[in-house]
């Protein structure tokens, strides 16, 4: 049985083998997976787009309930009402720097990717190839 990762398959089907092929795999790879990470990407930007619109929703809704409730002749304890819209406002907020994380993680991972497919094309379009790669 073949070691795994030791070569992999040119377009017409030809083993490639060592790190030549390895490169080829990870090319490939990467190629397939960038449209799905620029898809996450953007969802992941409307999503937080929609987390800053709510969470203006709930300081407007929050700051129109103390406004109701100062200006009510009969007492309404409106008070539970207000933290519960705090602390979905905190929750919100939390979220949103989670995704925020996630986005910035998976924009240097899309950066670091397409550097190191622009290095390699460099390195296959000059002709330099690393120490105990096989030559073309």
């Amino acid at each position: 049985m073949a070691a795994a990762g030791s070569a992999a398959v040119s377009g017409a089907g030809t083993p490639v083998a060592g790190p030549a092929g390895r490169d080829v795999f990870a090319e490939g790879l990467l190629e397939f997976l960038r449209p799905a990470v620029q898809q996450l990407d953007s969802h992941v930007h409307a999503v937080r787009e929609s987390q800053v619109e709510l969470r203006e929703q709930i300081d407007n809704l929050a700051t129109e309930l103390c406004r109701i409730n100062e200006d009510q002749k009969v007492a309404l304890d409106l008070d539970p009402y207000v933290k519960k819209l705090l602390n979905a406002r905190r929750r919100v907020v939390l979220v949103n720097n989670i995704l925020q994380n996630a986005q910035e993680r998976l924009r240097r991972l899309n950066h670091s990717v397409a550097k190191e497919t622009a290095r390699r094309r460099a390195m296959l379009d000059s002709g330099v190839y690393p120490p105990g790669s096989p030559s073309k």
